[in-house]
């Protein structure tokens, strides 16, 4: 907040518990006592707690989806009637994780897989009020990958193993950059995207397409089969 108000603007810290509806209504309300209205939200908590599926326990699953999931549904619901006639932006933070999945982390990849069914619904949903709605999957250094970039560096060392081009992120701040850039697009017609974001690199992931479709399931095993070895061969 210091370098925001440094830099000639206004900043007001509100804290809360995201996973707690009744915090989240508490912390807008303070918002809106100060300022009125809502044009952005960027929800970007998050927390991992990893652990094989087998050995998970309900906390370690719930905890996962009440920050990440449970937490941008009741900060987007009670931030919505404050948004202005003009519109505004929703960002959410998802993660290659939930794109594609990630071992020992069902938790974390399920919450973030549920927050791309959020960008695409609300995205259609609040078009008419020309709310856009995105998310940002990020690769950066921060103090919840640090913890794993560390370890991994370590482990290769150990191993005399090249260290995986997927761990070799960039910065917070490149992140920050490209959020700025996108909330700044005038464009209205883009809502509904995801970015993955890693340094300078930014890339645009594609929703999901039906691959193919059989009648019946002799047919659809076939070129399920099909399929497979043109992908092996």
């Amino acid at each position: 907040m210091q370098e925001i108000r440094h830099m000639g603007g206004e900043a007001l810290g509100c804290c809360a518990d995201v996973a707690d509806p009744s915090a989240v209504t508490s912390m807008v309300d303070a918002v809106i006592a100060k300022y009125s209205c809502i044009d952005v939200l960027i929800h970007n908590a998050g927390i991992v707690r990893d652990q094989k599926c087998l050995l998970m326990k309900d906390e370690e699953w719930h905890s996962v989806l009440n920050v990440h999931l449970n937490g941008a549904f009741y900060c987007i619901q009670r931030v919505l009637p404050y948004f202005p006639e003009g519109g505004g932006d929703i960002l959410l933070m998802t993660s290659t994780a939930g794109l594609s999945g990630s071992a020992y982390q069902v938790n974390y990849s399920a919450a973030k897989a549920g927050m791309l069914g959020i960008v695409w619904t609300l995205a259609a949903e609040l078009r008419r009020n020309r709310i856009r709605v995105n998310a940002i999957s990020p690769a950066a250094l921060t103090d919840m990958t640090r913890p794993v970039i560390e370890y991994l560096k370590e482990k290769c060392a150990s191993r005399n193993e090249p260290f995986p081009e997927f761990w070799k992120v960039g910065e917070a701040g490149d992140v920050a950059r490209f959020a700025a850039a996108l909330l700044a697009q005038p464009d209205q017609e883009l809502t509904g995207e995801i970015f993955g974001v890693n340094g300078s690199k930014v890339t645009k992931w594609q929703k999901p397409t039906m691959a193919f479709s059989e009648n019946g399931p002799e047919a659809f095993f076939e070129t399920w089969r099909r399929e497979r070895e043109g992908k092996e061969n």
